[in-house]
């Protein structure tokens, strides 16, 4: 099933798109993500409909660093011997057509990272890598927005991955038995329209079910919480010369199955 969350008279809700309309339903993201059949309410044009990141507020964004081998060797860092785990805030979240905002007096140096995002749908704890993907509710698109001024000079990374508007998320929720393997999907990310990272999914170092199995050996995993599997090579502070994202810049997400996430920059906040 694919998943829109979108505004509609006043609420936000689920809907099932269908050619040119979209199916409204009256069910919940908790229900969404236990995987309940639609029950339509409305069907409204696709045009015009205002989408919302489709997975809410999850208690945890876990986000995994260093997972392509073509990104350590350009960031010029040894492929990692485990996952590198971090976290993004949740109250970085934005949605899928949203603006990503920053004050220049913060930060000058905002990057691009495109990212395969996991929606956990069930509790995990100590889950074998055989496994983990029975524990996935669903996929969506992210871009790991990243102030690497920030992000190198506070030696860790919460911070500069964590400004408000910096996890834009979406379009669509896709459920897992829609992609039986995540680690089949092409992914890129392209500034202003020119291509920056084009890349696919079988090329991390672990794949989707080793960083459940992994993360979950350490903390428990909930229902609703979302893990952002690392971003291929192409990143803006490894070019040369470096390119950062600037006030009037649009940045797309495209991770196929799921869908484009399309987000203009915007500086002074």
């Amino acid at each position: 099933m694919r998943w829109l969350k979108l505004e509609f008279q006043g609420q936000e809700v689920y809907g099932v798109p269908d050619g040119d309309e979209i199916q409204v339903t009256d069910l919940t993201w908790p229900e969404v993500l236990a995987g309940q059949e639609p029950r339509p309410v409305a069907r409204i044009p696709r045009q015009g409909a205002r989408l919302r990141n489709p997975v809410g507020r999850p208690a945890k964004i876990v986000a995994i660093g260093l997972n392509y081998r073509d990104h350590c060797q350009e960031t010029g860092t040894p492929p990692p011997d485990h996952p590198v785990v971090f976290t993004k805030f949740p109250t970085s979240i934005n949605d899928p057509y949203g603006e990503i905002v920053w004050s220049t007096e913060l930060t000058q140096e905002v990057d691009f990272e495109a990212e395969l995002a996991v929606v956990i749908g069930r509790r995990a704890r100590n889950v074998p890598a055989s496994q983990a993907l029975g524990y996935v509710a669903g996929y969506t698109g992210a871009n790991d927005v990243s102030a690497r001024d920030l992000q190198f000079a506070d030696g860790q990374w919460v911070r500069g991955k964590s400004l408000d508007t910096f996890c834009p998320l979406g379009p669509a929720f896709v459920t897992a038995d829609e992609i039986p393997d995540p680690q089949a999907l092409a992914i890129r990310c392209l500034v202003n329209g020119q291509v920056m990272q084009d890349s696919h999914t079988s090329l991390m170092i672990f794949p989707v079910a080793e960083l459940i199995a992994f993360c979950s050996r350490a903390f428990t995993l909930e229902p609703g919480d979302v893990i952002l599997t690392g971003t291929p090579h192409g990143v803006g502070f490894a070019r040369e010369p470096q390119v950062f994202l600037q006030d009037g810049d649009t940045v797309a997400v495209e991770i196929e199955r799921i869908g484009r996430l399309v987000n203009r920059c915007r500086t002074g906040a």
